[in-house]
């Protein structure tokens, strides 16, 4: 088992990865996924996301610690264990972020992440339905479909409503600005989920220099010194060794990458040491700095027609997977999402610092698994209005429970750790009434159903937002870039600092959180870092 470079994850950033370094031709590569093939229906249907959410054998399921913020409640975080990770079991928005984010990466430190710098890998990647222009790239593997069309007659008085209440309609919120409402782009192609997988890593499976294996757990990467050599990993009940003549990656995100990191010794040296672990090298940011998108909103029973209708009984279902399986249409087609958008929660604001949502669809009254709402559409008329806050000033953690590689670990998200992410979403809740009082959209709302007229006061909203809010699924900065060892566990090549042979690629080195969806940052970041290792070559 020797290779050149072994990649660890097979999710959104370790299939750019595998497709970017194999197609160079000058490295063997090895591919570890704990999880099992992506080869299954539900998760190339757009809306097999909800029967894949709570799905164990492909989703690791993690539920954080209570956490002070959210009532003490537990937050549920699902993140992908298959061949694509997240990108096979995500809502499929496709949100590049706000220019400014990346410029704020360059300025932190980290030369070659500024905007002018990774705006021609996203273009690169991509192959927008739309075409290609400024901002827009074409002629990629992964498909950006814009299914506004299909969801306009949902979507209507959601848009128009966001023109009255002083947003500017925004045709394309990955062009030139991000402000304003409009529809989202999906990672979709042909009615099918395009997941990294998909996109990337099957067609490189063909090519003789890559190895995939599924069903591979890493347990830890191994050293010589201060030099990553190898990791091992488990796999049908045995343990397997692989060396690695050049590099390991780490590619597991943002809970997975850290954890690994200290079972192997590299992170804050206490902490490895209370569980018996051999420090190898002691870093204290490794597991620190968590960043993540909390969500909030309402439900409003409405008068015009929604998905609910189209996806509640069973004949329904029925109709719905027959229109799907016949012609490749229909709510399955779909993402749970279809509106969304951009604003400012606060005119002081210097950008955009809320991302909402629109779902011509609720799943109010959802059939319950113990604790877990099933994602199921509700048997009246509703939709739903959400946001999420795009750059919270609160930082979480995450750390080991044992040395048992088997044992999730402990995650501490710290929700509304601050005074200011909590104000913050307050004027936004605020904001999302404004709105749904807007003509376009009180000529078609019954009634607010959730959390109804009875929370007014702003005590009332914040105790809402208490019982309410949770992630949107965003984790990201748990081993950050950034130039100083002190404050950071990755350099602007991604390589650890202090050790050689080592990298970590994916949402995890995140010097900040961006605003939007982190998938496609995510598969921007590895096209990006291979570009830098090809470089190194």
């Amino acid at each position: 088992m020797e290779f050149d470079t072994i990649i660890v994850g097979a999710g959104s950033a370790g299939c750019v990865l595998a497709d970017r370094l194999s197609a160079d031709g000058r490295r063997n590569i090895l591919v570890l996924e704990a999880g099992p093939s992506d080869r299954r229906f539900w998760i190339h249907v757009p809306l097999g996301y909800g029967k894949t959410f709570y799905n164990p054998e492909l989703n690791w399921a993690y539920e954080t610690e209570p956490d002070p913020g959210l009532g003490g409640r537990s937050d549920y975080w699902p993140r992908g264990k298959v061949l694509g990770g997240s990108s096979s079991i995500n809502a499929m928005v496709y949100i590049r972020g706000h220019r400014a984010d990346y410029d704020d990466w360059a300025a932190a430190g980290n030369p070659g992440w500024g905007w002018d710098d990774v705006l021609p890998t996203f273009k690169a990647i991509e192959d927008n339905q739309a075409g290609a222009d400024a901002w827009r790239g074409a002629g990629g593997p992964l498909h950006v479909a814009d299914v506004s069309r299909q969801i306009e007659h949902y979507c209507r008085a959601y848009i128009e409503a966001g023109k009255q209440a002083g947003l500017p309609y925004n045709p394309d919120l990955n062009g030139a600005e991000q402000e304003g409402v409009g529809y989202f782009q999906f990672t979709m192609k042909n009615s099918r989920r395009m997941s990294a997988a998909r996109a990337f890593l099957r067609p490189a499976m063909k090519r003789a220099n890559l190895r995939v294996e599924t069903g591979a757990h890493v347990l830890r990467v191994l050293f010589d010194g201060k030099r990553a050599t190898g990791v091992v990993y488990r796999q049908g009940g045995k343990e397997v060794t692989a060396r690695a003549g050049r590099e390991v990656i780490l590619s597991g995100g943002a809970v997975n990458s850290p954890q690994l990191l200290m079972l192997s010794g590299v992170g804050p040296a206490e902490h490895l040491r209370a569980h018996g672990i051999d420090v190898v090298h002691d870093n204290a940011n490794v597991g620190h700095h968590l960043q993540d998108h909390l969500g909030g909103g309402f439900t409003f029973g409405v008068t015009h027609p929604t998905l609910n209708e189209r996806l509640h009984s069973w004949p329904a279902k029925l109709l719905s997977g027959m229109q799907y399986l016949l012609t490749g249409r229909g709510p399955l087609s779909l993402s749970i999402n279809h509106g969304g958008g951009f604003f400012r929660s606060n005119p002081d604001r210097d950008r955009p610092n809320m991302q909402l949502y629109f779902q011509a669809m609720s799943t109010l009254t959802g059939a319950h698994d113990g604790e877990r709402p099933v994602l199921n559409p509700d048997p009246f008329r509703a939709i739903g209005l959400g946001l999420s806050a795009c750059r919270p000033t609160s930082r979480g953690h995450l750390e080991l429970r044992s040395a048992d590689p088997f044992e999730p670990p402990a995650i501490y998200p710290n929700s509304f750790g601050t005074e200011h992410d909590l104000q913050e979403m307050l004027e936004a809740m605020t904001f999302l009434r404004h709105l749904a009082s807007q003509p376009a959209l009180a000529a078609v709302i019954t009634e607010e159903l959730r959390p109804g007229p009875g929370v007014a006061s702003d005590d009332d909203m914040i105790a809402y937002i208490r019982e309410s809010a949770g992630t949107v699924y965003h984790p990201c900065c748990t081993c950050r870039m950034g130039p100083e060892p002190a404050e950071a566990v990755v350099d602007s090549r991604l390589r650890i600092h202090g050790l050689d042979g080592l990298r970590v690629i994916d949402a995890s080195v995140f010097p900040n959180i961006i605003a939007g969806n982190t998938n496609g940052p995510t598969m921007m970041t590895a096209a990006h870092a291979a570009g830098f290792i090809l470089e190194e070559t």
